[in-house]
C-alpha cells in the first residue's frame, strides 16, 4: 500500500481531474494514471552531471515516456528553487517547480513557511527517521560522508582515522577542503574530528574539534591551503579532508596520476544530506509524487549511487544486495557507512557558530 493524503479518484475520475492537487490513490497503478494525465514534470536545479543526475532523469523517461520532464536553471542553488515557489504560487504554468532538491537547512524552513506538502513514498520506513520529516513534508535523498583523499604517491600508509592524522608522518600534509570560517565542508570536518574526540554532539563537539585542529596545527601537520585538487595532486597537501563523492570524482579524474586512496575515518563517519520536497503549488503533484516514488525506487537510488552519492536507502540495498558489484568496487566499503551520523540542523548550527567565532582564537591558522 502506498501512503497518499486526501480523495481517492477512480481511473476515469483522473482523466477528468488531470491538473486537480490529487494527493491519493489506492494503488500505484492509480497513481501512475493521474501522472499520466498531468502529462508533465517540472524540476528545478538538477545538473545532469551532479549525483547521476542525468542517468535518473533519462530513466524516468525512459519509464514513463508519457510525461515531459521540463527542467529549470540546472544550476541554480537551493534559495533559488525556494524563491522559484514563492515566485509561481499563482502560476500553473512552465516556470512554476513541481520538485525540488535542496541543502538540509531548507526543509524545514520551506515546511514552516508552507511552501511544501506532506508526502511519503512507498519505501518511507527504509529512510533513517534522523533524515526525514515526520510527517512526511521534506526527506533526506542522497548524501556524502566525510573522508580522507590521500595522495598515495607522497603517503605510502594512509591515515584510517582522525587521530591518526596527529602522528609525526604526516608533517605537512594534512588540509581542509575550504575556510572553518566560511565553508560548510571544512566546518563538518572539524564537526567530525571533534566527534572522534568523544564530543556529544553540536557545540561541544565543535569546541572538541577545534582542540583537534590546535593539536594538528602546533604538531606542524596542518597546511593552511585549500586542498583543491591541484594542491592534492602536486603533493602541497597530500591528504586532504572532504565529501566521499568529490573524492571519488577527483580520483577518477586523475586516473591514477597520481594514485588517490579514498579513506572513511573509522572513529566518525559525519554524513551531509541533501533533501526532496514538493511544492506545496506544485501544477502537476501526481508526476511529482511519481517522480518521488521512482526516486526512493531501488532503480532511482543507484542512479545516485552511480553518480558517486550514496543514496539514503544505501544501508537497505547493501543488505539486500541488489548493489552491483562493479559499482561497490568503484566506491568505499559498504560496511564504513553502516555507522554513518547524520547531524541535525540543530547541531549543525550550533557547529557552525562554535567554530566560525574561535577558529581564529583557537587554532589561528588562516586557510588560503
Amino acid at each position: 500500500m502506498f501512503k497518499f493524503t486526501g480523495k481517492v479518484l477512480s481511473l476515469t475520475a483522473v482523466a477528468l481531474m488531470a491538473t486537480s492537487a490529487i494527493s491519493s490513490a489506492q494503488s500505484m497503478d492509480e497513481l501512475i494514471a493521474a501522472a499520466k494525465a498531468e502529462g508533465q514534470l517540472t524540476t528545478i536545479a538538477l545538473p545532469h552531471s551532479w549525483c547521476g543526475y542525468g542517468d535518473v532523469i533519462a530513466g524516468f523517461k525512459a519509464k514513463y515516456p508519457e510525461i515531459t520532464v521540463n527542467e529549470l536553471n540546472p544550476d541554480a542553488g537551493s534559495g533559488d528553487e525556494i524563491e522559484a515557489i514563492k515566485a509561481n504560487k499563482d502560476n500553473k504554468g512552465p516556470q512554476a517547480p513541481d520538485v525540488i532538491d535542496v541543502g538540509l537547512s531548507f526543509g524545514p524552513s520551506a515546511k514552516a513557511d508552507g511552501l511544501v506538502q506532506p508526502y511519503k513514498v512507498s519505501t518511507w520506513d527504509t529512510i533513517p527517521d534522523s533524515a526525514k520529516d515526520a510527517d512526511g513534508y521534506w526527506y533526506g535523498d542522497y548524501y556524502g560522508v566525510l573522508a580522507f583523499g590521500v595522495n598515495k604517491a607522497v603517503v605510502q600508509n594512509a591515515p584510517q582515522d582522525w587521530a591518526d592524522l596527529l602522528k609525526p608522518e604526516y608533517a605537512n600534509s594534512v588540509a581542509l577542503a575550504g575556510d572553518p570560517r566560511t565553508s560548510n565542508n571544512a566546518v563538518m570536518s572539524v564537526y567530525a574530528s571533534g566527534l572522534a574526540a568523544g564530543g556529544s554532539g553540536g557545540q561541544d563537539a565543535a569546541a572538541k574539534g577545534l582542540q583537534f585542529f590546535k593539536q594538528l596545527n602546533d604538531a606542524g601537520n596542518f597546511v593552511p591551503v585549500d586542498g583543491e585538487a591541484a594542491a592534492v595532486a602536486q603533493g602541497t597537501t597530500p591528504i586532504v579532508m572532504n565529501w566521499d563523492y568529490n573524492l571519488l570524482a577527483m580520483r577518477d579524474k586523475m586516473a591514477g596520476n597520481p594514485e588517490i586512496e579514498i579513506v572513511v575515518p573509522k572513529g566518525a563517519v559525519v554524513a551531509g544530506v541533501y533533501v526532496q520536497a514538493i511544492s506545496a503549488y506544485a501544477p502537476h503533484p501526481n508526476a511529482a509524487k511519481l517522480w518521488m516514488e521512482y526516486l526512493y525506487s531501488d532503480e532511482g537510488q543507484l542512479g545516485w549511487l552511480k553518480g558517486y552519492c550514496h543514496p539514503i536507502r544505501f544501508n537497505d540495498l547493501a543488505k539486500k544486495g541488489v548493489i552491483p558489484k562493479e559499482m561497490l568496487d568503484k566506491l568505499p566499503a559498504a560496511e564504513n557507512y553502516e555507522k554513518a551520523i547524520f547531524p541535525t540542523l540543530e547541531e549543525q548550527n550550533a557547529a557552525k557558530k562554535e567554530i566560525s567565532t574561535n577558529w581564529d582564537a583557537i587554532v589561528g591558522a588562516v586557510v588560503k
